[in-house]
């Protein structure tokens, strides 16, 4: 099967990448350095792909940034998929998302609807963060010097689990929205910020914030945790961090 994968030098797009041709796929990447631009939707050319998997992602918190970003490249995947029959669309999407009416999460919601409607057969997957979400937050979230973690309840799991589902998508065929994807056991996200700045050598005090306003509200109440019929991951954060190179 040719696969072409939409944000394959990601943390979960990589994996993807790999674990595709493990299986003895053929893969196309698409990204900037193959010379596409999927928010401009140049550089597109899918003759011959089978499916593509999208999990092209943009850094932002912004609702309008993250809406442009993702109603672009969506549209501009889907179109070019309609024009070159290609037969599968398959997205990743994240848990909780329902409800939320600021920030990323309002643009992968924007994401979802144009995939629902399109002509092309789709598989939508929504899963929790990923373990990685840890080293982002120690890195991005700051009060000038000093590094904060944000109070967070999540579920995460290991960005390859997610990718060997989505592997495991492709080959079924289109099946619409499928079980939602978690790890094996809820989390603090402050807890997990911490353990991994020890781990990676940092000492400094890293104070637990509450974020404001809805996303604060969401990511404290539980939104972001699976429902009672989500598929479970196996390896824990604890696990992920003692693997660390």
């Amino acid at each position: 099967m040719k696969i072409a994968v939409a944000g394959g030098t990601g943390n979960v797009g990589a994996y993807v990448v790999e674990i595709a041709r493990e299986r003895g796929h053929e893969v196309v990447v698409l990204t900037r350095g193959s010379g596409v631009d999927l928010v401009a939707g140049t550089g597109l050319d899918l003759a011959g792909v089978d499916t593509v998997v999208d999990v092209a992602s943009v850094t932002t918190l912004k609702t309008e940034d993250a809406v442009a970003f993702f109603t672009s490249v969506t549209r501009n995947l889907l179109d070019a998929e309609a024009d070159a029959g290609v037969g599968h669309h398959v997205a990743l999407s994240i848990v909780g998302i329902d409800g939320a009416t600021e920030g990323y999460y309002v643009g992968k919601q924007a994401q979802e609807r144009l995939v629902e409607a399109s002509v092309v057969p789709w598989t939508i997957l929504r899963a929790t963060q990923f373990h990685e979400f840890a080293p982002q937050m120690f890195q991005g979230a700051k009060l000038g010097p000093l590094h904060v973690a944000p109070k967070m309840r999540t579920q995460p799991i290991a960005a390859r689990e997610v990718a060997q589902r989505l592997v495991e998508l492709v080959e079924a065929g289109p099946s619409g929205r499928v079980a939602d994807l978690a790890g094996p056991r809820e989390e603090s996200l402050a807890d997990m910020v911490k353990a991994y700045a020890r781990a990676t050598g940092y000492r400094g005090w890293i104070p637990a914030i509450a974020l404001p306003g809805e996303t604060g509200r969401r990511q404290r109440d539980g939104s972001a945790l699976p429902g009672p019929g989500a598929q479970l991951g196996h390896e824990t954060f604890a696990e992920w961090l003692a693997a660390l190179p």
